[in-house]
């Protein structure tokens, strides 16, 4: 679709123009072809894209021009010319898309576009070389001795596409919860009617702890559903001296079919923490075995697909994978508060993404959070799932109980909820969600963090113009 084929479309439509800057480079060359390759050999090896735009990126109005640079960073020398490409795209909530080449001479480049209705417009900027094929850093220490092993190893946790992706959104204030299902009370009335029925009962298994101020426990805890909440509860020393302490319920990301258990690499000397899986898993400490491991994760799945994605198993809310999610949340809160050590105030919730998800689950639960901290929150918006390419669960209607914008409108104003980092580029957990579960959220007692070019497993480095942070807390 061409500039003027859009235009012509309605007033809600994308419009995109691209205007490429360059700056006159001298560049050297050498006599050889092979001399001028090893001239430049790691040019991109550090680089990465920064992008910002002219203003807020949260505070366009309709069919305002966002206008964005992109400017690429740590370029180690000057880019040969005719080398690289950069490939772009510019899309918004609705579909719509536009995307091209243009050559990549390090130089910035800026981009244009805009949207006629509330919602977000996403840039991705990569560059490829002249076959198309996004260029790909390479390692170029030496992995002989265990240092250059330790750099390598450090380098295979970043990203090696040099790239950018954000956006930019048009009165993301504006963007309305979906509809939630009419009986969505009275249906969670009757599944922790359920866990009413079920005794708090806790087995324990004293194990390993990093800190010496604090003792640590897998834990074994009764709930209804299929599975009980398993996890590891550390509490500091000085409980047994009569010190009082907040409780604090930390939470997991989808881990996929690996079923692992995953032990904490901490412990808080000033809290009492549950760190639960999202199982309820049968824990070493309790005799699990491999075999424990792999016959759940063939348990979890459901007509061939990863736990949580199957539409036909979510079609009925009752029976639906995240139904005793929530139940082991709720019943995990309720532990927490019959603890010795409790200081009878202070209910903490943390996780990302699904840990996230489950982070405004327990907020919302009823059972007293009075801080909730939710990264890269899963699950917002959920019917959006079926306009979108990607990884995401199918929407179907017995989903709508679990949405976390219809959670997060349950949340108490007691309740401090703190979005830790909501991406502009995180196409995971799509922004235009995140900013539904901020609007749904009542009163004045939430933050969030806004991150430019942040994906959902990518934070590009620290820049003027890559945090907003929007604070609506009560004085």
């Amino acid at each position: 679709m061409n500039n003027e084929g859009m235009r012509a479309t309605d007033a809600a439509a994308l419009r995109i123009c691209y205007n490429h800057f360059t700056m006159k480079k001298s560049i050297l060359f050498f006599a050889s072809a092979i001399t001028v390759t090893a001239a430049f050999a790691g040019v991109l090896d550090k680089a990465w894209l920064k992008g910002t735009t002219d203003k807020n990126p949260l505070s366009y109005a309709p069919d305002e021009p966002m206008v964005f640079t992109i400017t690429p960073m740590e370029l180690d020398g000057a880019v040969p010319e005719g080398e690289y490409n950069l490939w772009w795209k510019i899309s918004d909530d609705f579909g719509r898309a536009e995307d091209g080449t243009k050559p990549f001479t390090g130089e910035p480049m800026v981009f244009t576009a805009s949207l006629g209705q509330p919602g977000f417009v996403r840039l991705e900027a990569y560059v490829c070389t002249p076959d198309g094929k996004r260029y790909s850093k390479k390692f170029m220490g030496d992995t002989s001795t265990p240092e250059g092993q330790k750099a390598m190893n450090e380098f295979e946790k970043k990203p090696h596409h040099v790239f950018f992706d954000g956006g930019a959104a048009v009165n993301p204030d504006a963007l309305e919860p979906p509809e939630e299902p009419a009986d969505f009370d009275e249906f969670w009335a009757r599944q922790f009617e359920r866990l009413d029925k079920v005794p708090i009962k806790c087995d324990r298994v004293e194990t390993d702890c990093p800190n010496p101020q604090v003792r640590r426990w897998a834990v074994s805890i009764s709930c209804a559903g299929l599975r009980p909440v398993t996890g590891y509860l550390s509490i500091p020393k000085a409980v047994e001296e009569g010190k009082t302490f907040p409780v604090r319920l930390e939470t997991h990301g989808y881990n996929g079919d690996s079923f692992t258990p995953n032990k904490p690499g901490w412990a808080n000397a000033g809290e009492i923490v549950l760190n639960i899986n999202a199982h309820g898993l049968k824990l070493p400490e309790f005799g699990a075995t491999e075999a424990d491991r792999k016959a759940l994760r063939w348990e979890a799945r459901s007509n061939g697909k990863s736990y949580a994605f199957d539409p036909e198993q979510n079609k009925d809310p009752e029976v639906a994978y995240f139904n005793g999610m929530v139940l082991r949340v709720k019943r995990a809160l309720q532990f927490l508060k019959t603890l010795k050590g409790w200081n009878g105030v202070d209910i903490y919730a943390s996780g990302g993404s699904q840990g996230g998800l489950q982070t405004i689950w327990a907020a919302g639960c009823g059972e007293g959070v009075t801080k909730a901290y939710s990264g890269i929150t899963w699950c917002c918006d959920l019917p959006m799932n079926n306009n979108r390419k990607g990884w995401y669960i199918p929407y179907v209607d017995g989903l709508a109980y679990y949405d976390a914008v219809t959670w997060g409108k349950r949340i108490p104003e007691t309740c401090r909820t703190e979005i830790t980092r909501a991406g502009i580029g995180d196409y995971t957990c799509p922004p235009m969600g995140l900013a539904k579960l901020w609007n749904a959220i009542p009163g004045s007692n939430k933050i969030i963090k806004w991150v430019q070019g942040s994906q959902h497993g990518y934070v590009p480095p620290a820049y003027e113009g890559r945090d907003f942070e929007i604070r609506k807390i009560a004085e």
